[in-house]
């Protein structure tokens, strides 16, 4: 970099993401807006003049300029990949937005690019690892206070949307455009958080996913998964945005109790004893638990996560300061999207690690089938076809 004490930025995809990354980057300690880039030249013209940035049209003109020392890249999914592996090939660093890819083969094959250029910091925008809330449920995990995890439930549900909110953009709850649904859209940060908190690896996943149930969508809108985790922990991940009024509760049970976190509420139902010791010894074959319920203190303002993580990376790039979400850590929790998605239309139990080329074809088939196709309708459309028919003479 011709100035060290500077990071020159360059921003691709100027859309709502991407627009409110450069309301704040020059706040950033360390960081220096330099260039902007869409294919939509109007908003680079708009956004170039009031950041006084260079314009861009193509991601690989501006990573090809010499003007900017890492990327960041807010652009539809599809493109994340393509553009994160263009610029590891330009000696650029890279700040992604979630999710890394929409396929687990097209991420393998990023972090695989990222690991023939070390030297590069590669992150994801994960910010929902910089909530206290999270924070504190990782801490008493990994400090043993829980003991070992023997199960970790996540029922999210609180993600209701209209009809009105998929017709807002033709690129919405499409194959070729999202690559998915509610897994792909709504739930990365869930996906991540409950193997980032729980530590755990899954090893299967079993599930029922529903194509435009409660939507004119063609895409999932509703999923239900059972997870196996290779210590033996079974997990359980359960999502919607047909429902109202949602629910956001996340359990994990271990063998000193269990976490619950709900309501913006962190509860340790702690036991005396540990549980297995209960089970396995305790000579009252109807044994009471004894419990104490109680309350975990974290911080509760909501901390600007955007900005944390850029600021991360800046300090990853400047001072070598650890990532709080690396790049290659994006793969996990959309593998295990991308085999809750499979296995609940296919209706197929999928291993772990999931065949990244097998998924590959089944999205191909799926945007065959359900492309363009308007299911929720088209469903409407066949029962009202099927009771004229009856009602004919």
């Amino acid at each position: 970099m011709d100035n060290p004490a500077k990071v020159r930025f360059g921003v691709v995809g100027l859309g709502n993401m991407g627009s409110h990354h450069l309301s704040y980057l020059n706040s950033i300690d360390g960081a220096l807006l330099t260039a902007v880039c869409d294919a939509d030249k109007p908003r680079v013209e708009k956004y170039g003049a009031s950041h006084n940035a260079a314009k861009f049209y193509s991601y690989q003109d501006m990573l090809n300029s010499g003007q900017i020392d890492a990327i960041l890249i807010a652009t539809p999914h599809f493109q994340h990949g393509e553009i994160a592996r263009f610029a590891f090939s330009k000696n650029i660093h890279v700040l992604c937005e979630k999710p890394v890819s929409v396929t687990v083969k097209d991420a393998r094959r990023t972090n695989d690019a990222h690991a023939k250029t070390p030297h590069l910091k590669y992150a994801l925008m994960l910010q929902m690892r910089t909530a206290h809330l999270y924070k504190k449920m990782r801490d008493l995990v990994t400090s043993g206070d829980l003991g070992e995890i023997s199960r970790a439930t996540w029922l999210i549900t609180d993600w209701f949307r209209t009809w009105s909110y998929y017709a807002s953009g033709g690129w919405r709850a499409t194959w070729s455009g999202e690559g998915g649904g509610v897994l792909i859209n709504q739930c990365p940060h869930n996906l991540d958080l409950i193997q980032w908190v729980t530590g755990l690896s899954p090893s299967r996943v079993t599930a029922l996913a529903s194509v435009g149930k409660t939507h004119p969508i063609e895409t999932e809108d509703e999923v239900s998964a059972i997870i196996e985790f290779t210590n033996g922990a079974v997990g359980h991940f359960i999502t919607s945005t047909g429902e109202a009024p949602g629910t956001n509760r996340f359990e994990i049970a271990g063998d000193n109790g269990k976490l619950l976190a709900e309501h913006g509420k962190l509860t340790f139902f702690r036991t005396r004893k540990s549980v297995r010791e209960i089970r396995e010894k305790d000579p009252n074959a109807f044994a009471t638990v004894e419990t104490w319920e109680i309350d975990i203190p974290y911080k509760s303002e909501a901390p600007e996560g955007h900005k944390l993580m850029t600021q991360n990376f800046v300090n990853a790039i400047l001072k070598n300061e650890p990532l709080i979400a690396p790049g290659v850590d994006g793969v996990k929790g959309l593998e295990l999207g991308n085999a809750m998605l499979m296995s609940g239309l296919s209706r197929t139990p999928i291993d772990f690690p999931l065949d990244g080329d097998q998924f590959e074809q089944f999205l191909k088939d799926l945007d065959k089938k359900y492309g363009g196709k308007k299911t929720l309708q088209e469903r409407k459309d066949t029962v009202s076809n099927m009771a004229a028919s009856f009602s004919k003479p």
